[in-house]
């Protein structure tokens, strides 16, 4: 369930300019959310979803779906193309009776919710690190299936899982890459240094906005001197350390690691600038 925020008199975000890098099919609430405080949005789709490269090894473990004690979603992402996968193999959630699920945030609970499931756990931080710390039962033995990203994902929850005694099965569900070009809006905006904040969600996202900008402005230290009074706000730590490694710093982080999150901590660093 979405959070909705009360509007405060003078909108917080009023005469903010912010340029919100998201997939280009996900970014729609959030900039509503942000629009709705105040804020001019401008949006510049940093990440592309689309199919694996092969469905067999998904399809190959939804035939044998009955074998797995766990199934782990990280991202709406995986939900999404994993019950579609499963629907195009003719099965449904009643597929499904016997495989407990995981999920990571609270979009891929809502994502999940949807369907007509419910998570059988949800780490209380939203982050993918903290889910074999925290796990509701020993993984010894147990077998777990991991739809995930097919490359560029990292590999850290899959090796503290395997490290606690479960048997992961890693299967490609969907692959994500980089827009061919930046939208002329977010280019304009850059280019005439009409920016107070840049958003990033993920890691891959400021990777992208990185590769994107580098197109336009030739080099990576012409962005450095474009971007060196914008503010970079973040959804979390490991999107934070992404921003440190590519643009040099953060400015803002999310305290809890959601967009609702990120929204207040923009309206928090908005009343306190």
């Amino acid at each position: 369930m979405s959070n909705h925020f009360p509007l405060s008199p003078h909108l917080p975000l009023e005469g903010k300019t912010i340029l919100v890098t998201r997939s280009s099919g996900q970014s729609s609430e959030f900039s509503h959310n942000l629009t709705a405080h105040g804020a001019t949005v401008i949006s510049m789709p940093s990440l592309e979803i689309f199919p694996p490269s092969s469905w067999e090894s998904l399809d190959q473990a939804i035939a044998s779906l009955a074998d797995f004690d766990w199934l782990i979603l990280t991202s709406s992402n995986g939900v999404d193309y994993f019950f579609t996968r499963l629907t195009a193999q003719g099965k449904n959630i009643s597929a499904l009776p016997g495989i407990k699920i995981a999920v990571v945030g609270e979009k891929t609970a809502q994502s999940l919710h949807k369907r007509g499931l419910c998570p059988d756990f949800v780490p209380s931080n939203f982050v993918a690190d903290s889910l074999a710390a925290s796990f509701p039962e020993s993984l010894q033995g147990k077998k777990v299936l991991f739809p995930r990203v097919e490359s560029g994902g990292r590999d850290i929850l899959v090796q503290e899982l395997t490290a606690v005694g479960a048997v992961v099965v890693e299967v490609a569900a969907y692959q994500s890459g980089c827009p061919q070009t930046m939208p002329e809006s977010a280019q304009l905006a850059l280019q005439n240094r009409n920016l107070d904040v840049i958003t990033f969600a993920s890691s891959k996202t400021v990777h992208f906005f990185c590769q994107l900008a580098d197109q336009v402005f030739a080099d990576h230290s012409n962005l450095s001197h474009v971007l060196e009074k914008v503010c970079i706000a973040s959804i979390g730590p490991q999107t934070s350390k992404t921003c440190r490694d590519l643009l040099g710093r953060v400015n803002i982080e999310a305290e809890e690691y959601t967009l609702d999150g990120l929204t207040k901590a923009l309206i928090k660093w908005a009343i306190n600038s």
